[in-house]
């Protein structure tokens, strides 16, 4: 993920947005866009795919681009990925879009992974704890729940992950005692 081109374009909008003050809803509008296109496949693969004519692709995307509110920028920033044959990137460049509204908004995404819900009082230490590692930002978390894990979370910060889940444990314990290291 985060491929160059991703990176141009989302910093590219992020920029307008930025210079008008829409870059927040720019950002939904996008969101909003990758997850119709995941709902519809079919739509994504002709609009993305360069084996269908340009004419024909661009047809399809003002159709349903005239069916939505979308900004005025954002409808022309993916006519223009469509132009450019840059298309099969959104799901991407909306992604680190995103990320870069974070960063701005001081806003740090955390995923949680725990063998059962947590508690008010348990996400409270779990984000006093994460703030050290994320400078002090808000912390937003996106919680569920994996009874595979047994007990314990796994916490997704970016490209951090700490894996304090007991099936870690356990398979770090097996691998020692594959080594002899306890006797």
């Amino acid at each position: 993920m985060d491929s160059r081109v991703a990176k141009r374009y989302a910093k590219a909008l992020l920029l307008l947005g930025v210079e008008d003050g829409n870059y927040r809803e720019y950002g939904e509008e996008l969101q909003e866009f990758v997850q119709f296109c995941m709902d519809n496949q079919e739509f994504f693969t002709v609009v993305a795919n360069p084996v269908f004519s340009p004419e024909d692709r661009k047809d399809v995307l003002d159709f349903v681009l005239d069916k939505t509110s979308f900004s005025d920028m954002v409808k022309n920033f993916l006519r223009l990925l469509l132009e450019k044959r840059r298309m099969a990137f959104v799901p991407e460049i909306a992604a680190y879009y995103s990320r870069l509204t974070d960063e701005m908004s001081g806003v740090a995404k955390v995923q949680v992974v725990s063998a059962r819900s947590l508690n008010k009082g348990s996400l409270d230490k779990l984000r006093v704890a994460l703030k050290k590692i994320v400078s002090n930002k808000d912390i937003e978390f996106d919680l569920s729940v994996d009874k595979s894990i047994i007990g314990g979370v796994i916490v997704k910060i970016g490209d951090l992950v700490i894996d304090g889940s007991v099936t870690a444990q356990l398979r770090g314990l097996k691998e020692s005692l594959k080594r002899g290291e306890y006797n």
